[in-house]
């Protein structure tokens, strides 16, 4: 079989969860003996006419066609939102792919910056497609269900009203955008109604601002031509069916993650040692890392050690901020990052896994790799990870953003003798990739 699979962004480069499981999914097809290949985006740095923006390379013996995205006009398209979730020039390249590669299925990782374009032409050129959502990206802007400021949010509302704010407070000076953020759905929906009303002369604001209402309506729309939507829980579930999403192309689905690699069995009985904790994940502010660094304040570095790994050149102000609350800190260590294949021997020399995010986390890959390694998981109480960790059984579970939630958390598991190791012991193996791909196989093969 022919299976092309699409994701927003590839190794090398990057090496977040999405590109994580693309890839895994890519090596059990090839092990098994299909041809695969891999579509992704990547942001350009540099001037490109429409012609340079697509190149090709392999990696892992995969190869890989990349298209080099910018918010620029590109093609015959000068709206940036747009661009961002409707990118013709991608779209147009990618037909031309289906054509070249005839491929028996299509499967879709993340399309950000590429568009949802992809889907139309797949289903035009008659092959099967299929849709593993792994953020909130195709109804949410941001793919992260956040207003500005940091606030949880329910998705668009009517006119997207809540998405132009949003988008118009992220460019605000800090104070100014928390007073925009205040604007009440039903203002901002009315004011995106009179800016889309023919009578509006149509200039660059008034182009972004049609551009995000008509986001998700023709996501939407496009979704609805799947052959299946592979939901890994429950949120994104009832969140695609709220927003109009077939019910009948959904099904809810676990990630699968490689279990190839040897477990590194730790003792979790503590001693006369600290305990270690880990930060494992992208450093940026959605993911919490802060809340973790000020909940470790009252901490002995006698008492608590924290290895911090994620890569620091992606968001450095915000890294540059977490440096300035580590500071001094004899217990916190910034250790970079480290090859996928070296999960397990990551997680047999951490004590528990910290997972601090501030937004509805869609169960990160990290927390079931921890599963496996019997690492217990100190998390946000989000539906996502809800999912996966169970309070008091195998993690303990606290108010998302709350500091003294995850310090009275960190407390019991240095005062309560045998915590740690209980919750160890009730960690229980997850889905291994290997079985989430006999999964989408079976699933595509029904499709024809």
């Amino acid at each position: 079989m022919k299976v092309l699979l699409t994701v927003h962004q590839f190794f090398p480069e990057f090496s977040a969860g999405t590109e994580v499981l693309t890839l895994s999914v890519a090596r059990v097809l090839t092990a098994l003996g299909h041809e695969v290949r891999v579509f992704t985006g990547y942001p350009a740095s540099e001037a490109l006419a429409d012609g340079e923006r697509f190149d090709q390379y392999r990696y892992d013996s995969i190869l890989v066609d990349r298209f080099r995205h910018a918010y620029v006009p590109m093609g015959d398209q000068t709206s940036k939102i747009e661009i961002g979730y409707d990118n013709h020039l991608a779209a147009d390249f990618f037909g031309h792919l289906l054509e070249a590669f005839k491929p028996d299925v299509v499967h879709f990782f993340h399309l950000n910056r590429l568009g949802t374009g992809l889907i139309e032409k797949t289903v035009a050129a008659g092959v099967p497609a299929f849709y593993t959502p792994t953020d909130f990206w195709s109804i949410c802007p941001t793919g992260q269900l956040l207003r500005c400021g940091g606030r949880t949010c329910a998705g668009p509302s009517t006119d997207a009203g809540n998405c132009v704010v949003h988008f118009a407070a992220s460019q605000m000076p800090e104070r100014m955008g928390r007073l925009a953020t205040a604007v009440p759905d039903v203002i901002s929906d009315m004011l995106v109604r009179i800016a889309c009303s023919p009578q509006m002369p149509s200039g660059s604001l008034v182009r972004e601002v049609r551009a995000l209402k008509g986001r998700l309506e023709r996501n939407v729309r496009r979704l609805n031509m799947l052959q299946g939507i592979i939901a890994p829980n429950q949120m994104i579930e009832t969140l695609l069916a709220r927003y109009g999403v077939r019910a009948d192309i959904v099904v809810r689905s676990s990630y699968g993650i490689n279990l190839d690699q040897p477990v590194v069995v730790r003792d979790r009985a503590r001693r006369e040692r600290p305990m270690v904790l880990g930060f494992i994940g992208t450093l940026a502010s959605h993911k919490g890392c802060h809340v973790l660094l000020e909940a470790l304040q009252p901490f002995s570095s006698r008492d608590v050690q924290l290895k911090i790994y994620g890569k620091q050149t992606d968001f450095p102000d915000y890294v540059a901020g977490l440096h300035r609350l580590a500071a001094g800190n004899e217990a916190v260590t910034f250790c970079g990052t480290f090859a996928n294949e070296d999960i397990f021997d990551v997680l047999g020399g951490l004590d528990a896994l910290i997972v601090p995010s501030v937004w509805n986390e869609n169960t990160p890959l990290v927390v079931y790799s921890a599963q496996a390694a019997g690492c217990p998981v100190v998390a946000s109480d989000v539906p996502g990870i809800a999912e996966a960790v169970t309070h008091d059984f195998n993690g303990l579970l606290y108010e998302p953003g709350s500091v003294s939630g995850l310090e009275s958390a960190l407390k019991r598991l240095l005062a309560e003798e045998g915590l740690l190791a209980k919750l160890s012991s009730n960690s229980t193996p997850p889905k291994s990739v290997a079985v989430y791909v006999n999964e989408l196989l079976q699933r595509w093969t029904l499709s024809k």
